[in-house]
């Protein structure tokens, strides 16, 4: 290669550096509509550029044991497939009629030899034929840009997003069913860190 080709490598890799040490923090703090700090809340980015970052997620298992699903909420992105393997000594039913994925996985132990693909985004409600109480939920989501608020302090962290104009949405099991995520615009800088606050009202018991 010429001292020609070398530069202009250098060159792209320089910009390529920049771009990449522009990406930085997002921090949420989620609160309920008495101001306290609320856990369990996912909360992720939307935008036309995080879109075209999203792959499907490998090794993804929803599973069943002491008559729950665990995890009782599982974010995934869209085109993952995800196994349903049964740890419980008792068959599952295991169904969805939501939306975003209707699905059925008859009586069974074991693992399922298929897993089942999750190729639309939205909230996945589970349930199980055999066992009303359990209950158990998928996020399917078009972006690489999501965390989870912690426990005591509702605080999510987002790292490494690029400067940019995003749409910030906030979901919780205890939102109506059928209720959307919230939305609110935020802007990345490119540099520094970008902060928000979502109050999360009309939550059920």
């Amino acid at each position: 290669m010429g001292r020609s080709g070398r530069a202009l490598l250098c060159a792209w890799g320089l910009v390529g550096g920049g771009l990449a040490a522009q990406a930085g923090p997002v921090q949420v703090e989620v609160a309920d509509a008495a101001g306290k700090p609320l856990a369990d809340a996912v909360v992720f980015l939307d935008s036309a550029d995080a879109r075209k970052l999203a792959r499907p997620l490998a090794g993804v298992e929803m599973a069943q044991e002491k008559r729950q699903f665990v995890p009782g909420v599982l974010v995934v992105t869209t085109g993952t497939e995800v196994l349903f393997p049964n740890r419980d000594t008792v068959r599952h039913h295991v169904y969805s009629f939501s939306p975003a994925k209707k699905f059925e996985l008859k009586l069974y132990t074991g693992t399922p030899t298929n897993p089942v693909l999750f190729d639309k985004t939205g909230v996945v409600a589970l349930g199980c034929n055999i066992h009303d109480q359990m209950v158990g939920w998928i996020l399917v989501l078009d972006t690489p840009y999501y965390a989870r608020s912690a426990a005591g302090t509702g605080r999510v962290l987002l790292d490494n997003v690029p400067p940019g104009t995003y749409t910030l949405r906030t979901w919780h099991t205890r939102l109506p069913v059928g209720a959307p995520a919230l939305e609110q615009a935020l802007t990345v800088p490119a540099t520094g860190v970008a902060t928000a606050t979502v109050r999360m009202t009309g939550l059920q018991p």
